[in-house]
């Protein structure tokens, strides 16, 4: 009798994460011998491959999403997932198959066998894995054209095996500064080492650290550096000599701007993603199909149009509900919460903000804490369910003692719960904000999902 078909998937969804106690390795030696086993799949492949601190994903969204309206077949690949692990790797905006991705476990559990036996090589980690596991998806699918999400900076990040067409790196802040380093140069370096001879860079970095690590890496790899520059109609009085965009208007559903690139120009666009910060990825989404188009890629005004307007990336100030409002985003480092703690009383209007909160033990928890306590009225401390969650009641502790925090707040280690009180505080002219992590955005939007469904 064959065996059920949503049985094999979780059993493969449970040996993937299974792999995860083996943590992070650094390298592509067990990328390369995996691939090599396979036949090499990712070499039928074109690639976008996109790294950055903050930003690759609704980047490769909004790319993605106009070469999917070009009529193009497009694959997708971003970490971490939202709804449903099948998320990340998808082609045309359609997840993996369960069945699909259990069968591709099928093939790869005994090349793994091979590898772990090697002591050159030792045990390949969940990251590398699913990696692997999606290049090979793609190239089955044939896909034109994969937007390809870096993980863990760029040199030794396990997508790192690809020579794409174009190389991103949207910008750069300190993050994972105990694996990438502890300076912006040091982490642009890590950033840089997807930069591949005779391909093209395209980035949004303003930093001038991070410019000056680029511009030298592309000059030794004989790369044309392309710049991106923010959403603005100047700099210190000077146009800008690169693509950059110009909010027009913002609206329930999202926001309308013009693009000026190096030769095509745009008027009236509508993105359906909150944040003026999402314009400066729509701007390098934008940007990198003009270049993309001196390889075959053509997007016509009217797909690009479309492409923009389809674009769907949820997590990303996210609204969910309205009386209460609630509202959710995934910022998960510094540079992402204050551009958070910026936006939402730009984009919303609501009498007191409820605020939920769960951040990993990995991250600057004080300095995202000093930009998005100031708005919230009422913080409940949670976490999110993994192992790498901080404590709420040492968050809350921390918020109070040390940054003085003098609102009403609750702890509450189960997600669902901080919802449930979060949404009963509210009354029908205020705002709920859940954010700290994606992983917390994942784990309370799909609570919530199921208490609608319910």
């Amino acid at each position: 009798m064959p065996q059920d078909k949503e049985k094999r998937y979780e059993e493969a969804l449970q040996w993937i994460h299974g792999l995860g106690r083996f943590g992070i390795k650094p390298g592509l030696e067990r990328m390369h011998a995996l691939l090599d086993l396979l036949g090499n799949p990712h070499h039928s492949i074109n690639f976008v491959h996109i790294a950055g601190t903050n930003g690759k994903g609704s980047t490769a969204a909004i790319l993605a999403s106009i070469l999917k309206a070009s009529g193009y077949s497009v694959g997708l690949y971003t970490s971490p997932y939202l709804l449903s692990f099948t998320n990340r790797m998808a082609v045309n905006g359609s997840d993996i198959d369960h069945a699909e991705l259990a069968d591709l476990v099928d093939l790869i559990k005994p090349l793994i066998d091979s590898i772990v036996d090697d002591p050159r090589l030792g045990q390949p980690t969940e990251f590398e894995v699913v990696t692997v596991l999606a290049l090979t998806y793609f190239a089955r699918c044939k896909v034109d054209l994969v937007v390809l999400e870096a993980g863990l900076g760029g040199r030794l990040d396990a997508t790192n095996v690809v020579i794409p067409l174009l190389s991103i790196i949207t910008n750069i802040s300190l993050e994972h500064t105990e694996v990438l380093g502890g300076t912006i140069e040091k982490i642009a370096f890590e950033k840089a080492g997807i930069i591949k001879p005779g391909v093209p860079l395209l980035t949004a970095a303003m930093n001038e650290e991070a410019l000056a690590v680029f511009e030298k890496r592309s000059l030794e790899l004989n790369s044309k550096l392309y710049r991106v520059y923010p959403p603005e109609a100047d700099i210190k009085g000077q146009p800008f000599p690169g693509p950059t965009t110009t909010a027009l208007d913002i609206v329930t559903e999202g926001q309308y701007f013009s693009y000026k690139g190096f030769e095509r120009n745009f008027d009236n666009l509508f993105l359906p993603l909150r944040g003026r910060y999402q314009l400066e990825n729509a701007a390098t989404a934008l940007a990198a199909v003009e270049l993309l188009a001196a390889n075959g890629f053509n997007c016509p005004d009217e797909h690009l149009r479309k492409g923009v307007a389809e674009t769907i990336w949820p997590g990303r100030l996210e609204l969910l509900d309205q009386e209460p409002m609630l509202i959710m985003d995934g910022a998960h480092n510094p540079a992402a919460m204050k551009k958070l703690a910026e936006a939402v009383p730009y984009f919303f209007n609501y009498a007191k903000l409820i605020l939920v909160i769960g951040i990993l033990a990995d991250k600057d928890t004080e300095t995202m804490l000093k930009s998005i306590l100031p708005l919230a009225d009422i913080v409940i401390f949670t976490r999110p369910m993994i192992n790498r969650a901080a404590e709420p009641d040492k968050v809350a502790a921390f918020a109070v003692k040390e940054l003085g925090f003098t609102g009403d707040y609750y702890v509450h280690d189960q997600h669902g719960a901080a919802l449930d009180q979060a949404l009963s505080l509210a009354g029908p002219a205020d705002a709920v904000l859940v954010t700290g992590s994606l992983y917390t955005v994942s784990d309370i939007r799909a609570y919530w999902v199921q208490g609608k469904a319910d």
